[in-house]
């Protein structure tokens, strides 16, 4: 039975991407993807949803347990 290879993730700052890569073992020409956030993105991804989640009845405490409780589960699997 053929293994299938899990994607890996992982968080860095840009000047230790490469380090990082090495680390794990990816060599330098394999094809990797990388998503490059703004400072920001948090912030303004709350700004533009807020007025939903006031809608819904949903607080920003409420928000910030599900990511946190999203964030427990997904951990385990990231390497």
């Amino acid at each position: 039975m053929t293994k299938v290879a899990e994607p890996q993730f992982f968080e860095s700052t840009a000047g230790q991407v490469a380090a990082e890569l090495a680390r794990r073992g990816i060599a330098p020409d394999q094809h990797v993807t990388i998503t490059i956030e703004p400072d920001d993105w948090l912030a303004e991804v709350r700004r533009l949803t807020r007025p939903g989640v006031i809608a819904a009845g949903w607080s920003d405490a409420d928000i910030d347990r599900i990511i946190d409780e999203e964030r427990d589960e997904v951990q385990p699997r990231l390497g």
